[in-house]
């Protein structure tokens, strides 16, 4: 009876040790990640070099490097997405286009009007924001993704009349 008992505390406390152990892991590895992250007044400044880089559009995020570089992922105004890595003089070290994704069947290209009018629901469903992705979904439905100036990242659904279906903060 003993032994069993002496177990059980060993297997209880050796648990006990792990969940610990991965919970600090998980919080070391999520606080890294978000250091990574450009804000305020860098961010812009950052992100106004690589959209000039690429001579218009809008910077959707902006990162450090582990070697201090920047990286910033600019959309052109013709929706296509160009990744520009900058040093720390903001001086283009590289500019790679992202390649499209493999079209789904359902994928069809939205017309400037539709664009326009799921930006402005989702904004309008969120109090603002700056538009990161737009793309048809399902049954002439729309899928917006949104950042606010808190930095949270909103997913908005709108119907085929740009009315909210969902909206989820990410």
């Amino acid at each position: 009876m003993k032994t069993v008992k002496l177990r059980s505390k060993r297997v209880i406390v050796a648990t006990a040790a792990t969940v610990v152990a991965l919970g600090i892991g998980g919080a070391v590895w999520t606080s890294a990640a978000q250091a990574d992250d450009v804000t305020g007044s860098e961010r812009d400044r950052v992100g106004n070099a690589a959209v000039q880089a690429v001579g218009g559009g809008t910077a959707l995020d902006v990162e450090t490097e582990d070697d201090g570089s920047f990286e910033a992922e600019v959309r052109k105004a013709d929706g296509t997405e160009v990744d520009v890595t900058l040093d720390k003089d903001l001086k283009v070290l590289t500019q790679t286009p992202d390649a499209p994704d493999a079209p789904d069947a359902d994928d069809r290209v939205l017309t400037a009007t539709e664009r326009a009018s799921a930006e402005k629901a989702a904004q309008d469903a969120v109090g603002g924001g700056t538009i990161l992705d737009v793309e048809a979904g399902d049954n002439g439905s729309y899928e917006v993704e949104i950042r606010k100036t808190d930095n949270t990242e909103w997913d908005v659904e709108l119907d085929a009349a740009f009315k909210v279906l969902t909206k989820t903060a990410d």
